[in-house]
């Protein structure tokens, strides 16, 4: 090999490993001071750009969980007050029998009327209830998204609290006015025994709804972890692997340094055959 003073290419083959070793060095550095694989998008286009989806997903993931938990707060709400409604359905069917007391005089049936009237009124009240503003006895169907591409719902059925058919009879509810009537005597037992049936099957089917409303929650929560554990996998650094790779450039870095010292002190053979 000549010998040259101008064109030291053992110096600049160090300095380039040097250089390579350095950069090694430094993204190792950068990945486990973040915690992050992916430190430029360089290190990974398309993984960060499954990345950036997935993250997306977890995030309406999680948005969508917090949706139906509202919606269990409403259906819970709705079947404490048509429990409320059946157990004032209870007292007035008690009422009623009690007020065809052959023995009970007419003032006994009027005090027994008196209260009967009192709980049409809180019937009434309890019709007008509401959830975040939104009608706990009288809503509309509802349709709750329970995936997060809101490809999957859950239905909650039309509630209507009033109702001589499917819902407590009309005649058993005061007005919003608070006026009813009838009273006691005037209201047949039958209306309020199918009043307190159809209660039973309105907080049936709520409860059907809240059921499904919970499995759909579970799932969810499967569906993150993995989303979570599938994206950890593309953008979170392993420090084990990593420590390792850092142990190695730094290595390189500093053999790298005595090297191209080295280097650059070779060309002073020159010198002494001048000499």
């Amino acid at each position: 090999m000549s010998v040259v003073i101008n064109t030291n290419t053992s110096a600049i083959a160090a300095k380039n490993n040097l250089n390579k070793s350095n950069a090694m060095l430094q993204n190792s550095l950068a990945r486990l001071s973040s915690g992050s694989k992916i430190v430029n998008p360089s290190d990974d286009a398309g993984g960060l750009a499954v990345s950036m989806k997935m993250s997306a997903a977890i995030k309406r993931t999680e948005a969508t969980s917090n949706n139906i938990a509202n919606a269990q707060s409403f259906l819970q709400t709705q079947d404490g007050a048509l429990a409320t409604a059946g157990k004032i359905l209870d007292r007035m069917s008690e009422l009623k029998t009690l007020s065809e007391d052959v023995t009970k005089n007419t003032t006994d049936k009027a005090n027994y009327n008196t209260e009967f009237e009192a709980l049409k009124a809180q019937l009434g009240a309890v019709a007008a209830e509401s959830f975040n503003g939104v009608s706990l006895m009288n809503s509309s169907g509802m349709t709750v998204k329970t995936s997060e591409d809101g490809s999957q719902t859950v239905d909650i059925a039309q509630t209507t609290f009033s109702d001589d058919t499917n819902g407590i009879h009309t005649d058993l509810v005061a007005t919003s006015d608070g006026s009813t009537s009838l009273g006691a005597a005037g209201i047949d037992l039958d209306k309020i025994k199918t009043s307190i049936e159809n209660v039973a099957t309105l907080r049936a089917t709520n409860g059907a709804q809240s059921s499904r409303l919970s499995f759909a929650t579970d799932m969810l929560a499967t569906n993150k972890q993995n989303l979570e554990a599938a994206n950890s996998r593309i953008i979170d650094v392993d420090v084990a692997t990593e420590s390792t790779q850092l142990a190695r450039a730094n290595i390189l870095v500093q053999a790298g340094s005595s090297m191209l010292s080295q280097a650059n002190a070779s060309s002073q053979v020159a010198l002494r055959l001048i000499g």
